[in-house]
C-alpha cells in the first residue's frame, strides 16, 4: 500500500509511482497542492481521482492500469455517486455560487470603503500565487526561496544585473544556503501575448527532465501575472559571446577549448532532437546563450523560447530567435523544425573561428577544398595562439560542416545527430 507519510510531503512537484504494484485508495494525494506532475499507471489503485490540478489534468497514460481508478478524467469511467454524494454534489454546486456571491459584495465593499485591507488581501494573494507557481531548489519552501532571491536582487534592481537580453535580465543570486544561482527575469508578456503564458510554463515544466551534461542544469521557476522569473546553476565563465569578445578571455579560449565547445553544443542540440520525446527545439541558439563553466565546457542556456515538437499538431509559432541566427525559412513560414536550431548551429560555428558573428561570410559559399582552407585561413580569429597544422584541419573540416548547417534549404541541413557524428570521426 502507500505509505501514509506521502501526506505530509506539501513541497513535492513530481510524483512518479508506476509500476509499483501499489494498492489502496489513492485519497492520500488530495492534500499534495503543490504536485505539477504525476504518474500512477499500472498498479492496483482506487478511488476517485483527486481534485488536485496535477491529477485532473493528467494524461491517461498516466492514470491507466488501475481498474479501481474513477473521476471526470477523459478515459476514465465516471464515478458513482451514492445519495450523501448527491448531497454532495449539490453542496459543491451550491457552496461556490453563494460564496462567490458573497465575495461579489465583499470585493465591492472593500474597493470602495476598504482600500488598504484591499491591498493587504492583493498582497495575501500574491504569496499564495508565489507558493503555487515557485518550484523550490531541493527542499527549500518556494515562498522562503522567493523572498531570498527578492531580497539578494534587491527586487530585480538593475544594479544586480549581470546580463540583459531580448526576452530578460540574468541576476546572480548567492543563497543563504551558499548555493550560487542565476536568475533570469523574464520580460513582462504584452497584452497579446498573456494567452500564452500558460504554454509557456508547460514548456518550461518540460524541461525540468533535461538531464545532459552540456545544458545549464535548470532548477525552477516563478510564472505570474506581476512578474516571471527562472532559475538556473550559475555558471563562473559568463557567455561565449562575452569570452570571445573580451581580447584577454579569447586568448584564453585557445583552438582547443573552442573545438570542445562546438562539440558539447552538438552533443546537447542532439540530444533535445533526437532523445527528448518529443522533440525539443532551442529557437534562440546564439553565443549570448551558451555559457561556460570553470573548465570551459559548454552548456546551452535560454530556452524560455524553446518550443516541443508535437508530432500531431502543424508546430506553427510566434517568431522567436534573435536577428543574424534565424534560419531563413522563418522570413515566409513559422513553422518550427529542427532545422532551425541546425542553422543556427552553424552561425555558431563560424563565430568561434572567426571570434565575431560572421555576417555577410554565411553567404560566402567556397567552391573547393583549396578555397576553403584559404578562406579558414583569411577569417581565422588571432586573438588566441596559432592552430597547429592538425587544429587547422580539424577547423577546415568545421568550416564545411557549418556550410552545411548554412544551407538556404532546410531539407538539404544533417540532423544534429549525423553533425555529432561528423564531428566525432
Amino acid at each position: 500500500e502507500i505509505p501514509t507519510q506521502f501526506q505530509s510531503l506539501q513541497s513535492l512537484s513530481t510524483l512518479n509511482l508506476s509500476y509499483n504494484n501499489l494498492s489502496g485508495s489513492i485519497t492520500i494525494f488530495n492534500e499534495l497542492r503543490g504536485l505539477v506532475q504525476v504518474d500512477i499507471a499500472h498498479n492496483e489503485l482506487e478511488g476517485p481521482v483527486p481534485d488536485v490540478p496535477a491529477f485532473q489534468n493528467a494524461s491517461i497514460q498516466a492514470l491507466e492500469g488501475n481498474k479501481g481508478l474513477c473521476g471526470n478524467v477523459s478515459g476514465l469511467k465516471p464515478c458513482k455517486l451514492s445519495k450523501n454524494g448527491h448531497h454532495k454534489l449539490l453542496y459543491a454546486i451550491m457552496l461556490p455560487l453563494l460564496g462567490a456571491a458573497i465575495l461579489s459584495i465583499a470585493i465591492l465593499a472593500l474597493f470602495f470603503g476598504f482600500k488598504k485591507k484591499g491591498k493587504d488581501a492583493d498582497e495575501e494573494r500574491e504569496s499564495t500565487k508565489i507558493d503555487e507557481n515557485l518550484f523550490a531548489i531541493s527542499s527549500v519552501d518556494g515562498r522562503l526561496l522567493y523572498a531570498e532571491i527578492i531580497s539578494a536582487t534587491k527586487n530585480f534592481n538593475s544594479q544586480c544585473c549581470i546580463s540583459k537580453g531580448e526576452y530578460g535580465n540574468v541576476y546572480r543570486v548567492e543563497l543563504s544556503s551558499g548555493d550560487i544561482v542565476a536568475v533570469k527575469k523574464v520580460l513582462p508578456l504584452h497584452a497579446d501575448e498573456v494567452s500564452t503564458a500558460k504554454e509557456f510554463q508547460n514548456e518550461v515544466m518540460a524541461l525540468i527532465d533535461i538531464q545532459h551534461g552540456n545544458i545549464v542544469k535548470f532548477y525552477g521557476f516563478c510564472c505570474s501575472a506581476e512578474q516571471s522569473f527562472l532559475v538556473y546553476k550559475y555558471l563562473e565563465k559568463g557567455s561565449l559571446a562575452a569570452n570571445l569578445s573580451n581580447d584577454e578571455t579569447a586568448k584564453e579560449l585557445d583552438w582547443d577549448k573552442r573545438l570542445n565547445i562546438i562539440n558539447g553544443v552538438a552533443y546537447a542540440l542532439s540530444y533535445l532532437h533526437h532523445d527528448c520525446s518529443p522533440p525539443i527545439v532551442h529557437r534562440d541558439l546564439t553565443s549570448d546563450n551558451v555559457l561556460l563553466d570553470l573548465e570551459f565546457e559548454a552548456h546551452i542556456s535560454g530556452f524560455g523560447m524553446a518550443k516541443l515538437l508535437n508530432p500531431d499538431s502543424s508546430n506553427w509559432t510566434n517568431h522567436a530567435g534573435t536577428y543574424g541566427y534565424v534560419a531563413p525559412e522563418l522570413a515566409y513560414t513559422m513553422k518550427v523544425t529542427e532545422k532551425c536550431d541546425v542553422y543556427s548551429f552553424g552561425v555558431l560555428i563560424l563565430e568561434v573561428i572567426v571570434g565575431a558573428h560572421p555576417g555577410d561570410l554565411i553567404a560566402t559559399l567556397p567552391s573547393s577544398s583549396l578555397e576553403m582552407r584559404l578562406l579558414v585561413k583569411d577569417v581565422l580569429d588571432q586573438k588566441p595562439l596559432p592552430p597547429s597544422a592538425y587544429i587547422q584541419d580539424k577547423l577546415v573540416s568545421l568550416m564545411k560542416i557549418a556550410f552545411m548547417c548554412l544551407a538556404d534549404n532546410p531539407h538539404s541541413r544533417p540532423t544534429m545527430c549525423a553533425v555529432s557524428q561528423l564531428l566525432a570521426s
